[in-house]
């Protein structure tokens, strides 16, 4: 019975943010942000696709569930055909928060929070409202949807996925 308390007490300090949830970093150090927005940005002009930045922490289960939902079946084709992923880390919302500021993201709200840039880096969507905030209540459909309505627009053929 004990063991049971301990292991309730270590889910709710992990999705309070207290106790650090298991498994290996999704957010690398935040000094890399700019760096990587950099790469990811050239590559998504060389590859024609758009540049999804996830901005959280590697403390916060939310986005360790939206990371699992990025990483599935159904997921991982749209992700890999149609965006640059960019995981950028905010510390404890400490830090690159003017990076969260300047792609419009209101991290008050809380993370995971996503931002969509064009092939050129153009803002075309920020989270506003906390959309993906509560990534654990939510279904893998929900980001499903939101990949398949942010993907970059493509003549059909063979070669796109999900056409």
């Amino acid at each position: 019975m004990k063991i049971v308390k301990l292991l309730t007490l270590a889910a709710m300090l992990c999705a309070a943010g207290v106790a650090r949830p298991a498994g290996p970093d999704i957010y690398p150090d935040p000094s890399q942000a700019r760096a990587d927005i950099a790469a990811a940005l050239k590559t998504a002009a060389a590859t024609h696709r758009r540049v999804l930045l996830d901005f959280g922490g590697n403390w916060c289960g939310d986005c360790r569930v939206l990371d699992l939902y990025m990483h599935d079946e159904k997921n991982r084709p749209l992700i890999d055909a149609n965006f640059v992923v960019v995981h950028i880390n905010v510390g404890h919302f400490d830090a690159n928060v003017d990076l969260a500021e300047k792609y419009g993201i209101p991290l008050h709200r809380g993370v995971p929070a996503l931002a969509v840039l064009s092939e050129s880096g153009k803002l075309l969507y920020s989270q506003k409202n906390g959309e993906f905030e509560a990534m654990r209540s939510l279904e893998s459909s929900s980001l499903t949807s939101f990949l398949v309505q942010w993907r970059p627009e493509r003549p059909c053929s063979v070669a796109v996925v999900n056409c």
